[in-house]
């Protein structure tokens, strides 16, 4: 049987193979010099061997994709425990801490721009929304135009324009969540990135023909003194295409970058527990100890089988809890888990 795995802190040749799949050649091994693990390279790097050794720090630094392999490695090769699970809820925790905490200089504009990578469902983009919330309440009750927005899903070039230009006066917000469109588009690639420049003057320029901006008022060029908080499923450091990744090295070194390194599927079911443990979870579903317990065992057991681990899905299982009391579990299999 051939297992695969993926990376989760690993390089080769210098180059970061984080969340990148291989097909195992030999498990965990450790030299004088270095550590590794050998892999089947197909075509991840090219002009290169067919087996490599990708350099990681120890076992715990790749995952085996499918349950079977996990059952079956684990069996014959005794896991390496480095961090607890108290330990990784505090891990998490502190990460999140630190966006909370940034998202908050953003909006006061002592942060000018940051990137959050992480993968969806694990409560990323209500953290900053929380956050732009508080900062935005006072303008909302003094009936004052308000500094901040969040924009969702797809955004062209020029809709990119005008709402850095709403938003280009100091103490002002502006929040892309999931919008990776930009990222596919030149034009708004480049207008991103004059918008999060490290330079003490940022200008930005529309220079051609718009009948849109002349309706609305918007110049051609301004200089934009705002915040930039860009959400995003997207790892910066895993992207295969070479184009898009020079142009994401390009914002990544313009922005503070949070990557909340949620790579793990033990990794997002902890984050749900802790979001539960803090009594935030389940607030609105008025369930019992015993019954978010239930869930959240239910969630462990079946981690393989749920079509995602996130937040969303412990609050779809919680619905059932609700509505199915007596057979709620027999629901979840049918509405939340993969097909046999």
């Amino acid at each position: 049987m051939t297992a695969t795995i993926q990376i989760i802190n690993g390089t080769y040749r210098g180059k970061s193979c984080n969340g990148l799949t291989f097909e195992l050649v030999r498990q965990y091994e450790r030299t004088e010099k270095n550590s590794f693990v050998t892999v089947k390279n197909n075509g991840n790097f090219a002009n290169c061997p067919d087996n490599i050794r990708v350099n990681v720090a120890g076992p715990m630094d790749y995952q085996f994709v499918g349950e079977e392999h996990e059952i079956a490695v684990n069996k014959s090769v005794p896991a390496e425990v480095t961090e607890t699970d108290e330990e990784a809820i505090a891990r998490i925790r502190e990460r999140f801490d630190v966006l909370h905490s940034m998202t908050k200089a953003s909006a006061e504009g002592s942060i000018r721009a940051m990137i959050v990578s992480g993968p969806p469902g694990v409560g990323k983009s209500f953290g900053v929304e929380a956050e732009i919330e508080k900062h935005t309440l006072l303008d909302q009750l003094a009936g004052r135009r308000v500094r901040a927005e969040v924009i969702k899903g797809s955004a062209t070039a020029l809709g990119l324009y005008c709402a850095l230009y709403k938003y280009s006066d100091e103490n002002c917000v502006l929040v892309f969540d999931d919008c990776d469109t930009i990222l596919l588009d030149d034009i708004a690639l480049n207008l991103l990135k004059g918008a999060l420049d490290s330079g003490k003057k940022r200008t930005i320029s529309w220079l051609s023909d718009s009948a849109m901006l002349r309706r609305e008022g918007v110049p051609d060029r301004f200089n934009f003194n705002g915040s930039v908080i860009f959400i995003t499923n997207l790892k910066f450091d895993t992207m295969k295409s070479q184009k898009l990744r020079d142009h994401l090295d390009a914002l990544q070194s313009r922005c503070h970058y949070l990557d909340l390194t949620l790579d793990t599927m033990r990794d997002k079911f902890l984050r749900i527990k802790q979001i539960a443990g803090d009594g935030e979870l389940f607030k609105d579903h008025e369930l019992n100890e015993t019954q978010q317990a239930d869930i959240l065992e239910f969630m462990e057991q079946n981690k393989n089988k749920l079509r995602e681990m996130s937040l969303r899905m412990a609050l779809k299982i919680a619905d059932l809890v609700v509505s199915f009391p007596n057979n709620w579990q027999a629901m979840a299999r049918t509405t939340c888990m993969k097909p046999a």
